[in-house]
């Protein structure tokens, strides 16, 4: 049933040193949503997108407003 559904917490991340990315292979299609570390480069993965529902879960997750940019 959907009564209860859990609230989505917003976590924070450090806005000034990583960036949002979707990091996404051109092999197979499969898509990560993460953080990309602006200095060094290197991405943090979050979570699997399967769906354009996990990508909205992702940014209300973390409070995200705008487009993200994706990597392949």
């Amino acid at each position: 049933m959907g009564l209860f559904k859990k609230k989505i917490v917003v976590q924070p991340y450090d806005k000034e040193n990583k960036k949002p990315v979707i990091k996404s292979s051109i092999c197979n299609g499969e898509q990560v949503a993460g953080f990309k570390d602006i200095h060094t480069g290197k991405i943090e993965e979050v979570m699997l997108i399967k769906n354009p529902a996990d990508l909205d879960r992702f940014k209300a997750m973390y409070g995200i407003e705008e487009e993200i940019k994706k990597e392949y």
